[in-house]
């Protein structure tokens, strides 16, 4: 099973490249089949850009969650903060195997009629 996540440009661009291995969210989704997250980068590029292997998801306090994925996290402990600021809990969604696409496309391309998800639509 296939998700849809919407990641800001700059973050799926250092997902694609391999440097961010850890996409961070304030909630998941709860279907234990899902294998691959298709990204769709937002404004300014607004198209969905490629896709990777959810290699696992992380459940932890903040604190915790950080000292687990700093070194991939691909964000700053200052934005990861007021990210997860008044969570008790976090989730980390591990990347694997990331794929760009030869050519993005849009997301009615892909789900006529579609808005991009807040957080995600299982595809």
């Amino acid at each position: 099973m296939k998700i849809l996540l919407s990641i800001k440009p700059e973050y799926a661009e250092s997902i694609l490249d391999g440097h961010k291995k850890f996409e961070f969210r304030k909630s998941i989704f709860r279907n234990s089949d899902v294998k691959t997250v298709v990204i769709y980068a937002t404004m300014p590029v607004g198209k969905v850009v490629g896709e990777f292997e959810v290699d696992r998801v992380i459940s932890l306090a903040p604190d915790d969650l950080w000292d687990m994925t700093k070194k991939y996290a691909g964000i700053t402990r200052d934005f990861f903060d007021e990210y997860f600021s008044e969570r008790s809990r976090g989730f980390a969604i591990g990347v694997k195997n990331p794929q760009r696409y030869d050519a993005p496309f849009s997301l009615s391309e892909l789900l006529p009629g579609a808005v991009p998800p807040q957080s995600f639509r299982y595809l």
